[in-house]
């Protein structure tokens, strides 16, 4: 009788969140719609930005080497040229809003308009723009023989580890220009201080840990970010992530993790949210309040980053590609080979 009742009430929940992005797609102004270019086969990507004119070029870049067709992209009231940047590129359509970003479930009620909209029956990753993908094999294999590949296994969804890189030293030493490569200068990672947990209602993964957690949140760990995302997914009109991409409805979805004591493919998430301008940004998010649902209880967070932190030390990790971060297990190829 409980997994009726709760089996009704997350049905019932997620008619919810498809009614808030259709209520919500009021709020996007087009600039410029080039979705009737895409194609029955086309991988499409879909993600909110403010203010990423640094990261916004690579982001394109690499996502684009990797088997990405078409961006589909929400502007949220940037100021410093990235959505000039956006219009001008011929694989994008871009939507603008000036209204709240943590009002709309981080953007997710906008995207889950465009997704159900432009999304189904594709192949779709959704991304925050400070997020690269890697996978196994993915400097050889793009993006359509990952799909297939989960397609013959059955799966219709991805996981991945958001891996929180950072410089060795203080973050403002390390500049970095507009449209190279983070990752050159964010080459440090926390290879093993991650926790996990199943949550019971939703059945996905709520991983902990990386810098955030080991700096910032040493002695609340329970309130350090989550790590686990299911970015990767084929889409269908009546899904919808719940919190971010860390987790979906339907909640099979959610069930990127192997239960049988094997492992199931999955990828990495390389996160740049440690450039030099983070420490200048940690004003304006602290003001905004706009990136995380009890805001006030991460002003000693923003406060500790705006400090311009080292977040190296000895035990730190130094990236060195794909196989490595698997034999850490921190992806894995399942059984692709």
């Amino acid at each position: 009788m409980k997994d009726l009742i709760l089996a009704y009430r997350l049905r019932w929940r997620r008619r919810r969140l498809l009614a808030r992005a259709v209520t919500k797609r009021r709020q996007l102004r087009a600039v410029i719609d080039r979705t009737g270019g895409i194609g029955a086969d086309d991988i499409l990507c879909f993600a909110t930005m403010r203010n990423e004119a640094q990261r916004v070029g690579h982001f394109l870049t690499h996502h684009r080497r990797l088997g990405v067709n078409h961006f589909l992209i929400v502007d949220n009231a940037s100021d410093d040229g990235t959505r000039d940047h956006l219009a001008a590129q011929g694989d994008v359509s871009l939507w603008s809003t000036a209204h709240s970003y943590k009002r709309s479930r981080f953007g997710m009620d906008w995207l889950t308009w465009l997704m159900m909209r432009h999304g189904h029956g594709h192949w779709c990753l959704t991304l925050d723009a400070d997020e690269c993908l890697v996978y196994p094999y993915h400097e050889t294999r793009p993006l359509p023989a990952l799909c297939d590949w989960l397609e013959r296994q059955g799966r219709a969804s991805f996981g991945a580890l958001m891996l929180d890189m950072y410089p060795k030293g203080r973050l403002s030493t390390q500049r970095h220009a507009p449209g190279d490569d983070p990752f050159h200068s964010l080459c440090w990672f926390d290879a093993g201080n991650y926790g996990l947990r199943r949550k019971a209602d939703l059945q996905n993964l709520w991983i902990q840990g990386g810098p955030r957690a080991r700096l910032f949140f040493a002695t609340e760990p329970r309130r350090a970010p989550t790590m686990g995302k299911v970015p990767l997914v084929k889409w269908h009109w009546r899904y919808a992530y719940v919190s971010s991409s860390h987790s979906l409805l339907p909640r099979r979805l959610n069930h990127v993790y192997a239960t049988d004591g094997g492992e199931l493919t999955s990828g990495v998430l390389l996160h740049s949210k440690f450039l030099d301008t983070a420490v200048a940004r940690a004003g304006d998010e602290k003001h905004r309040q706009e990136h995380f649902a009890n805001s006030a209880l991460y002003d000693r967070y923003y406060d500790s980053l705006a400090a311009d932190p080292d977040l190296w030390c000895p035990r730190s990790t130094r990236l060195a590609g794909w196989r490595q971060l698997e034999a850490l297990g921190l992806m894995s190829r399942g059984g692709w080979i």
